[in-house]
């Protein structure tokens, strides 16, 4: 794929990512557990030629109170391979991607699971490696505490060798993907990562993230182009500039305080605010053994601009730190042109504010702005997800076989 062509996947969060998506009149609540709701997103991202569908997972319920909780409408979904799998099955071209972690399941099980999903999708299956950010994980698995930051991203390296190992023993490749910022994540996915998904919020942030990453890949021996860094975007958009302000002031509006502060206390590591003034500043944060690189982002945020805690929960509940891009078709397509052009992204998350109507919007408005603009396809070129987003085949003979067996 040339410079000339950004990449972009449907990360699918149930009933969407805004945390209180799920309570607009057109948002379908109960999404999370309908596979024919899946299957129409499914279709309606191959149909704007997405390059991948993407989707999270967690071992363990979110953190926070039950009451916050029951009002997210997040706490119950499909496990992400099986889901996919039954995709598969409904698309032709779309790449598959599941988020897996390292943490707590096995190389076997783990490398399994995905030689049958490429298998069974022709190609088109990418495994999003995480060392688990939620710490109540450990708790499911008999531990009695989350292993440390670092123990978990040397585990995780080691547990990708092996995996590989078996894959090339397969005869298959499914593209690798790393999510997190953190200085050992980055080390990592400088090693080993064909996709990076990140947090940033802003320009100079994003662009500094993708230099110093893209940077650190010539010192393992790999090439800067083979790595596509896609941040995450939350768009909400619509017929006019003032329709798309409204909407999202409604989407606002529903967040309620106990939910605004779970997703808080998720996001900083397990830290409880309730025993704090709403409109008072964000207190110091303890170190946390969960997820590094988002607390971090949290703590920046605030600081820079001053949030008060109730400021903050409204600035994450949308998208949980990521880029929130609000407008027409033509301006959320000129910032995703701007981040690509000026180097601080080679594509795009994807990531709905609420479903199935938040992506539809996207696809049917903004895409074929984009594609008018020669900066997104008008349709698939090959059949994998390597073809989609242009990334070389590895050099064993057993992945020639597989790709001449469904071509």
């Amino acid at each position: 794929m040339s410079r000339g062509m950004m990449s972009l996947n449907a990360f699918l969060m149930a009933t969407g990512h805004h945390v209180a998506g799920w309570r607009h009149p057109q948002a379908q609540a109960d999404g999370g557990l309908d596979f024919v709701h899946y299957r129409r997103l499914a279709q309606t991202a191959e149909r704007g030629c997405f390059d991948a569908l993407f989707l999270s997972d967690t071992l363990a319920m979110l953190p926070g109170s039950l009451e916050a909780v029951s009002r997210m409408s997040r706490t119950e979904h499909f496990e992400p391979l099986t889901l996919l799998a039954g995709l598969a099955a409904v698309t032709r071209r779309i790449g598959l991607v599941a988020t897996v972690t390292t943490s707590y399941n096995s190389v076997d099980t783990l490398a399994h699971a995905f030689t049958s999903l490429e298998r069974l999708s022709g190609g088109r299956s990418g495994w999003n490696l995480v060392t688990s950010s939620n710490v109540e994980e450990a708790f499911n698995f008999g531990c009695q505490a989350h292993p440390e930051h670092a123990q978990r991203y040397v585990r995780a390296a080691a547990f990708l060798d092996r995996v590989r190992a078996r894959w090339a023993q397969s005869g298959v490749a499914p593209v690798q993907v790393l999510a997190g910022a953190s200085k050992a994540g980055c080390e990592l996915a400088a090693a080993r990562a064909e996709v990076v998904f990140t947090a940033q919020p802003e320009l100079a942030g994003a662009q500094q993230f993708y230099r110093q990453l893209k940077g650190l890949m010539p010192r393992y021996g790999r090439d800067p182009d083979d790595l596509k860094i896609m941040p995450g975007v939350l768009p909400v958009v619509a017929d006019s500039v003032e329709q798309a302000q409204a909407l999202f002031e409604q989407l606002q509006a529903l967040v309620q305080p106990q939910v605004g502060l779970s997703l808080l206390a998720d996001i900083a590591g397990g830290t409880d605010l309730g025993a704090y003034p709403l409109d008072g500043p964000l207190p110091d944060l303890p170190l946390t053994n969960a997820g590094v690189s988002r607390r971090d982002l949290l703590i920046n945020v605030a600081r820079r601009e001053g949030l008060s805690i109730r400021q903050l929960y409204l600035r994450m509940a949308a998208a949980r730190g990521h880029l929130v891009v609000v407008g027409d078709a033509a301006q959320v397509a000129d910032r995703l042109e701007q981040w690509f052009v000026e180097g601080a992204a080679d594509g795009f998350n994807v990531m709905p504010a609420f479903l199935p109507g938040g992506l539809e919007d996207f696809v049917d408005k903004v895409v074929p702005v984009l594609q008018r603009r020669g900066l997104f396809r008008r349709g698939y070129q090959g059949r994998t997800l390597r073809d989609h987003l242009g990334l070389s085949r590895p050099a064993h003979p057993g992945f020639q076989e597989e790709r001449v067996a469904h071509g």
